[in-house]
């Protein structure tokens, strides 16, 4: 009899747990875990500013981990910089405290304005600035894309993270060095040295020679399209290290003396020759063309 009482008491509670009136116990000691915040929100901040700088002056700018630059020359000794800085969070009280951190300063000197960028992405400045801030809040997606004017005899550094680079009408010093950039860039002189580790990267030279003493531009991995103007006198040294090949549709440009063509190797003169143009791809395409379009 005792053991038929137990049985029904078994059954009965299993019919009681069956029906989802009371969950199983294990399923009942685990606790749900918070959601993690989602950036539904996305708020937008433009920024415009002007400062002197004379000719022959240096613009040095250090970007946000994404966003796109754009630098072009103009006839006026001073520096226009308009930007949009665009930040996503849970909340509005979430992206008033992000606009506190995920901004830029400008730093204006004689012959010197810099631009640099700080942000959650910087580990080293939250720790001076907000040791305290919500770590729900890093690692949330923002970026700041900046447009920027210059005089157009400018020597130029730009140290960017993911996103387009354009640069063009400017004759100086110019350094780049990128993670990830579809790079347009429109030159006829000064000295160009650039590294992008990946990326479509378009190279125009809009006049017949380069004034100045030439550019080297390293890709790690993309496709690198040359487009020189009609009736162009220059070096050019083309290499790609591994995976890939060199295209050459230039009809004018031919192996230089005592020099190498093959279809991972160009060393190659058009018209009478003139400043060397470098270009190192690690993996991908080198194409050299001719500049369609009026010159």
């Amino acid at each position: 009899m005792q053991k038929f009482k137990v049985s029904l008491i078994l059954a009965l509670i299993a019919a009681v747990v069956s029906t989802g009136i009371f969950p199983p116990l294990a399923s009942a000691q685990k606790e749900k875990k918070p959601e993690e915040p989602k950036a539904d929100l996305k708020r937008v901040i433009s920024r415009h500013e002007a400062h002197r700088l004379p000719y022959g002056g240096t613009l040095s700018i250090v970007g946000a981990p994404v966003g796109s630059i754009t630098i072009e020359g103009w006839n006026h000794n001073e520096v226009d910089v308009a930007a949009e800085i665009e930040l996503h969070g849970p909340t509005n009280s979430d992206l008033d405290l992000l606009a506190t951190v995920n901004n830029f300063a400008v730093d204006v000197d004689t012959n010197h304005v810099r631009i640099i960028t700080s942000g959650t992405h910087d580990k080293k400045y939250m720790r001076q600035v907000a040791r305290k801030f919500p770590k729900n809040l890093f690692g949330l997606p923002w970026k700041v894309d900046f447009h920027i004017k210059v005089p157009a005899l400018t020597d130029i550094e730009i140290d960017a993270g993911i996103g387009p680079l354009k640069l063009s009408g400017v004759e100086g010093a110019m350094r780049v060095n990128a993670l990830q950039s579809d790079a347009d860039l429109s030159l006829t002189g000064g000295y160009f040295s650039g590294i992008i580790q990946r990326g479509a990267v378009t190279v125009t030279v809009p006049a017949r020679s380069w004034h100045g003493l030439g550019m080297t531009l390293q890709l790690a991995g993309g496709t690198l399209d040359v487009a020189l103007a009609t009736g162009f006198s220059g070096d050019i040294d083309a290499t790609v290290l591994r995976l890939g090949e060199i295209k050459n549709a230039y009809d004018d440009l031919a192996a230089r003396e005592g020099g190498t063509s093959n279809p991972r190797l160009l060393q190659a003169r058009a018209g009478s020759g003139g400043a060397k143009l470098s270009f190192t791809v690690g993996d991908g395409t080198i194409i050299i063309k001719p500049l369609s379009g009026p010159q």
